[in-house]
């Protein structure tokens, strides 16, 4: 089990300041406050493992001894009772009399001074609001007197509510962790057992809380970690924190509780509706008390105007914790709702109000009654229109089934043609308004059965929505009723919106429920694209095909698109033999009244095919015209291939536009399982244009997606990517890891592209270290790394890697094959490499000659430097020292704006060769002068809070390489620890 924190840099820092305070004679109070189960607890333990040279004197708060006086300070001092001198407080712990006035927190705090003068002291106590209130008030009144003294105290709290700690104690408030401090500790607590889209579900439904997130990871069964059955969408009802959740909210009113089951069951309802739906007769019926029956309001006051009387919570013992909710007289249902606000359990947002702890959500509604749930659907589905209305009457059952669930379809089917993909919504967290989490503040002297329709149906991941996702009602609708074959197309239709959004485990789930034969067409071509995104290539590309031939004599338009997926199967593992195989299969199911998009798919494949068989120019003019159907093209995966086609043929600047415009339409869709794929068009002209810097973040923004949705094979490329940039910033270590992960992944998936990318951003750094003998190796084909687009894209390396070992029959070979492919595109900067390879071969005047033209074609800064330092090497050669050093320094220049420094390295080098004195070039004060921009984003994340193992998670390199660069960061901004760092870059 998972001991690391994470997402709590900040609280680290706040912690080892408190500590190194009370070392140094100048210790204080810190109060730690935050939700439950959101680490409060562990904050505590991280102070307690810091300090080892410390008297440590620990207590806990517990309800059942809330009553019972000195109880916390009998637990708290007990290791170190024998040593009490003070007749007061000796008295107080043997008899549990406090006494009156100060004499006993006086008492206390003598005795930690006088523990103190031996060695420093930790207090630390949680769950402050659950002592007993003499224990309370004597480590309160410590709390505000500790400074000057080797004494550190840390109190834990819960929060929203009203916190029984000194107003003029430091508040340090936890939040719940970022999605990616959430995905690290999901990936730790499931030890690689789990899927990153299983991972990525929980992450969902914990909304941040680690003890959610933990009580989920321990209750999956085998089969939700092999995929086999759906994740889990609420917090398991035995857990912990739904206890803490559920004993929290039976705190509450009867009225408060049915206004909260109505905004779980509908979150994002207006308070205008939510006002209208207090005042029908069943929102009237409060819900079952846990603690007991108490008065019950009568809404038909509300509606006359008299006043409502909102009852007291049972007697209280003085020494009873402070209670959450005050007695109110009110006369409307907004005083029941000020209630809830002010125990810290809603918070209003613009028109409406929404838990403050999205978790708590799910917990309001599941400790409701059935019965009771089911009288709330009914009147939602009465108010409501569209498919809210539909899925809440479906909820209720208020109907025969087969009408509820057609009724449910048809209503799916008219939300998803205005919003066709519902990403899953993001977490809804709303820190309390005094309090930033990871911030210190200083004071100022101012379990029931669960039927759909709730948190877990509605908008069972969260979120500002008050009514299901398309894929949500399909599957209910597949649920409620119907004959076989319309349970099939829902089924099916439910997850392919649940696909498109990028939630993978789940539209597996759903497609294993389909069992033929009524397994639809629409499932044949997902049960392929899913294998394709996430599988075996080789597998993905006989599971389209097998669907392609059933769906050809059913389904014409359908087989094509599967045809066109095997097809990029094939594409992806390097099977161009049945590539070339699947196009003619493709072209023959070709018409003349074909849709735009249909078109668009018949000229891509014909391009593609004569691409691979080395016609570049009989694969213009299909290229040509997929670019030109691409304006009419909204489909973002069919703009995919409008995407390659542009960089086909060399048009850089129009694959980013088309590029661009086809990410913006799938965010605005929620497809989200498209976005990897699409930014891999975005990275490959991102590339060419020497763009490395948007190559490394649109790379890691791609993986991230890639991994967060389970598509593996996406993953790969994007690995390979990372490497790519990382090799040109100088970053060999980063460069390596990265490559050597894409070529497992390529490698357990059969993914020839990926294992050619890898390779060539590992030949990429062998180059700029000085070893072409190993980079040409690299580059050779051989079965597994012989990629056709990928070998041609890396020929110019192959080439400079086998013109400096006298390979000239392999660079010659390579030089024929990219010149057909450069000649057949309009692009100038393929050209100059093309200038730039013919110039490592040639001799005399002729190499002169192709530098210069190949010099006066670039466009691209990085290629430029390069040629540069290869024209400066060759005139070095020739004995031509001043004519070498204008290029070599050119090179240099242009390696070091760039932050590429093992190029950089590489131009000094010729330049000393070349009888140069090189003086490093003093950079500009800045830290995005001085640092690479790997340094640079590390340092900057690093700033923000974030631990080298959150930043290695991010970056997606090992935590030792973290550490290495941070090294180097702090060296070259002359900072000794993190909070200059921040102080720097903020």
């Amino acid at each position: 089990m998972s001991t690391t924190l994470y997402g709590r840099a900040a609280e680290q820092e706040a912690v080892r300041r408190l500590l190194d305070g009370a070392r140094g004679g100048d210790g204080g109070a810190l109060a730690v406050l935050g939700a439950p189960g959101i680490g409060k607890t562990a904050v505590l333990e991280l102070a307690a493992s810091l300090a080892n040279e410390f008297t440590m004197l620990r207590a806990r708060g517990v309800r059942q001894e809330a009553h019972l006086p000195l109880s916390g300070l009998d637990a708290l001092l007990r290791p170190v009772a024998d040593r009490v001198r003070s007749g007061v407080l000796g008295r107080a712990l043997r008899t549990g009399v406090a006494g009156g006035g100060v004499a006993l927190p006086v008492a206390v705090l003598e005795f930690l001074r006088e523990l103190a003068a031996e060695q420093p002291v930790l207090v630390c106590v949680d769950d402050v609001h659950l002592l007993d209130r003499a224990s309370r008030e004597a480590v309160c009144f410590a709390a505000r007197r500790l400074a000057g003294e080797r004494i550190a105290l840390l109190l834990s709290a819960r929060t929203p509510g009203d916190p029984p700690v000194p107003d003029d104690v430091p508040v340090l408030a936890v939040g719940p962790l970022d999605d990616t401090a959430s995905h690290a500790l999901a990936r730790d607590l499931l030890s690689g057992r789990a899927s990153e889209g299983l991972c990525a579900c929980l992450v969902r439904v914990a909304h941040g809380n680690p003890l959610g997130l933990r009580e989920l990871a321990e209750s999956l069964t085998a089969a939700q970690l092999a995929g086999l059955a759906p994740p889990p969408d609420t917090l398991p009802p035995g857990g912990r924190l739904h206890r803490a959740h559920a004993e929290r909210l039976a705190g509450l009113p009867d009225e408060a509780r049915a206004l909260l089951l109505l905004l779980a069951a509908a979150p994002g309802l207006p308070t205008s509706d939510l006002l209208q739906a207090a005042e029908d007769p069943p929102c009237a019926r409060p819900t079952a008390a846990p603690l007991g029956a108490r008065q019950t309001t009568d809404w038909s006051a509300v509606r006359t105007g008299d006043p409502v009387a909102i009852p007291a919570p049972p007697s209280r013992r003085a020494d009873d914790p402070p209670a959450e909710a005050a007695p109110v007289r009110s006369t409307d249902p907004l005083a029941v709702l000020a209630v809830a606000e002010r125990a810290g359990v809603i918070r209003p947002d613009g028109d409406r109000y929404v838990f403050a702890d999205e978790t708590l959500r799910a917990v309001a509604y599941a400790e409701a009654p059935l019965a009771r749930r089911r009288e709330v659907h009914r009147l939602l589905g009465r108010q409501l229109t569209g498919l809210p209305g539909a899925w809440h009457r479906a909820a209720a059952l208020d109907g025969p089934p087969d009408e509820l669930a057609a009724d449910l379809a048809a209503a799916a089917s008219t939300a998803a043609r205005t919003t066709p993909y519902a990403p899953a919504p993001p977490p809804i967290y709303a820190p309390s308004q005094s309090h930033t989490p990871g911030t210190i503040h200083e004071p100022t002297t101012d379990n029931a059965t669960q039927e759909p329709g709730g948190p877990n149906g509605p908008s069972g991941s969260g979120g500002g929505h008050c009514h299901p996702t398309p894929s949500l009602a399909y599957e209910r609708a597949a649920q409620l009723g119907g004959d076989e074959a319309s349970k099939a197309a829902w089924l099916a239709a439910a997850a392919r919106h649940a696909w498109m959004s990028g939630d993978f485990p789940r539209a597996r789930s759903l497609l294993a429920g389909l069992h033929r034969p009524v397994v639809t067409d629409e499932a044949e071509l997902m049960y392929g694209r899913l294998e394709l995104l996430s599988g075996h290539a080789d597998s993905a590309s006989a599971k389209l095909l097998a669907a392609a031939a059933r769906l050809v004599d059913r389904d014409r338009l359908v087989a094509v698109k599967a045809l066109l997926h095997a097809a990029e199967a094939s594409y992806m593992s390097g099977d161009i033999r049945t590539f070339h195989a699947i196009a003619h299969q493709a072209a023959l199911l070709r018409r003349s009244d074909d849709c735009r998009d249909t078109q668009l798919m018949f000229e891509y494949l014909e391009g593609i095919a004569a691409t691979f068989s080395g016609r570049h120019r009989a694969a213009a003019g299909p290229l040509r015209r997929v670019v030109a159907l691409a304006p009419a093209v909204r489909n973002p995966t069919t703009l995919v291939w409008a995407c390659v086609a542009s960089l086909l043929l060399g048009e850089d600047a129009k694959a980013i536009e088309l590029s661009a415009r086809a990410i913006d339409t799938a965010r605005r869709r929620g497809a989200v399982s498209v976005v990897p794929q699409l930014l891999e068009s975005l990275i490959q002209a991102e590339f060419w244009l020497g763009r490395y810097s948007s190559v490394a973040t649109h790379a890691a923004d791609g993986l991230r997606l890639a991994q967060a949705s389970g598509q593996l094979n996406s993953a790969a490329r994007h690995l390979g990517w990372l490497a790519h940039a990382a090799a040109v910033q100088g970053d060999a270590q980063g460069c390596r890891e990265r490559a050597h992960a894409a070529l497992d992944l390529a490698e357990s998936h059969g993914l020839g592209i990926a294992t050619s990318l890898g390779n060539w951003a590992l030949a990429h750094l062998d180059l700029a270290i000085g070893r072409p003998a190993e980079a040409a190796a690299k580059l050779r084909g051989h079965r597994g790394n012989d990629h056709v687009v990928i070998r041609v894209m890396a020929s110019p390396h192959f080439i400079e890697a086998a013109a400096r070992t006298g390979d000239r029959r392999r660079a010659s070979a390579a030089l024929r094959v990219l010149d057909r492919w450069a000649g057949s595109t309009r692009s100038p900067d393929r050209r100059a490499l093309v200038a730039r390879c013919r110039a490592l071969l040639a001799t005399g005047g002729e190499a002169g000659e192709l530098f210069r033209e190949a010099l006066e074609l670039h466009a691209c800064p990085f290629e430029t430097a390069r040629t540069q330092l290869l024209y400066g090497v060759a005139l070095r050669r020739e004995r031509r020292p001043g004519a070498a050093r204008e290029h070599l320094h050119g090179a240099l220049e242009t390696f070091q704006r760039l932050g590429a420094g093992l190029w950089s390295e590489r131009a000094r080098t010729e330049l000393r060769a070349s009888g140069e004195t090189v003086v490093p070039i003093a950079p500009a004060d800045g830290p995005e002068r001085l640092l690479t921009a790997q340094q640079l984003r590390i340092a900057r994340l690093v700033a923000e809070g974030a631990t080298n193992r959150e930043v290695a998670a991010q970056l997606f390199l090992s935590p030792r390489t973290i550490d290495h660069h941070l090294r180097n960061v702090f060296a070259k901004l002359g900072v000794r620890s993190r909070v200059e760092l921040s102080r720097l870059l903020s």
